[in-house]
């Protein structure tokens, strides 16, 4: 890999990808996987119409517009750019793990473990909150919620698979163990599941799924795992569900447009930067974390709030 020019190794790669994407076996699970969580988010929408279970049905419309938009979007213009960006890094790669069914394993598990660390940054820091609250911004918790995301999210969370390429994972393992990892969160986003037992010990279940998306006080800011929960244990994540959950934002935004639900957290922002005195202020709006207003601003927006989740 020494020696080839970047334009070359560009272009390998956008290749090798692409071809991976039509001829590995993996890809068959891929897909299988996807049809099963759009199978069971439909049965779960049959169910509470036929049941007249309480249900948000224009947040449920909603998330299926998003849905619509996000994978339009992230299966074009930003999914290539995401291997574009991390082509790059491919140069500093001093080996590259061949693909076994231990170098999957090894690959599901770095990815979640990398997940686990995005996530929570994404809630610390207020520009890459601006994206992910979207996922938060419903008040209600059914399957059709993993499918509202922003439209904009793989423009911004390919860096945290930067680490997995120089370990020395290709770009197509490197993604798809990223995708699996997030495929595997769409069953538990249901109020239909109780707790599992000792599965709790070890996996993202519904129950510990539920605390993350609360807005109680002692929930926010907890269980960020992927498909593990071990991480939330090991570094003190962790809350489990001790009480009914209440789901949304702290400040609800009480819209079921697709386009306003995007915008929302970055008008929020913008508006905070105006107000905000300075430089340094107008820059601590954009990365410190949510609801952390800085000191300085308009008497009107002085009051320090907490709008994280």
């Amino acid at each position: 890999m020494q020696g080839e020019h970047f334009d070359d190794v560009l272009h390998r790669v956008l290749t090798n990808v692409e071809q991976d994407f039509i001829s590995e076996p993996v890809m068959a699970f891929v897909s299988a996987f996807f049809l099963f969580n759009i199978a069971i988010m439909l049965a779960e929408m049959l169910l509470d119409a036929g049941q007249s279970k309480p249900r948000r049905w224009w947040d449920t419309a909603g998330n299926l517009a998003i849905l619509a938009g996000q994978t339009l979007i992230n299966s074009t213009i930003l999914g290539v750019a995401a291997v574009i960006f991390l082509a790059p890094f491919t140069l500093l790669q001093w080996y590259e793990i061949p693909r076994t069914l231990w170098s999957w394993v090894l690959a599901v598990l770095v990815a979640d473990f990398l997940y686990y660390w995005m996530h929570r940054v994404e809630h610390k820091v207020r520009i890459l909150w601006a994206f992910h609250s979207v996922h938060h911004s419903s008040q209600d918790y059914n399957l059709s919620v993993p499918g509202r995301l922003s439209w904009v999210q793989d423009f911004q969370e390919w860096i945290f698979l930067i680490p997995m390429v120089l370990m020395g994972f290709d770009l197509f393992q490197t993604l798809i163990a990223f995708v699996l990892v997030s495929q595997y969160q769409n069953w538990i986003h249901t109020k239909r599941i109780g707790r599992l037992g000792w599965l709790e010990y070890l996996f993202n279940t519904p129950s510990a799924h539920r605390v993350h998306h609360g807005t109680a006080r002692h929930h926010l800011d907890k269980n960020f795992g992927g498909i593990l929960i071990i991480w939330d244990r090991m570094f003190g994540t962790f809350q489990s569900e001790d009480q009914p959950v209440i789901y949304g934002l702290t400040d609800n935004i009480h819209s079921n447009n697709p386009v306003w639900i995007n915008l929302v957290e970055y008008w929020r922002m913008a508006q905070d930067c105006c107000s905000a005195k300075g430089w340094k202020n107008k820059l601590a709006v954009l990365f410190a974390p949510p609801g952390r207003r800085p000191e300085v601003l308009t008497i009107a927006d002085s009051k320090l709030t907490d709008s994280s989740i």
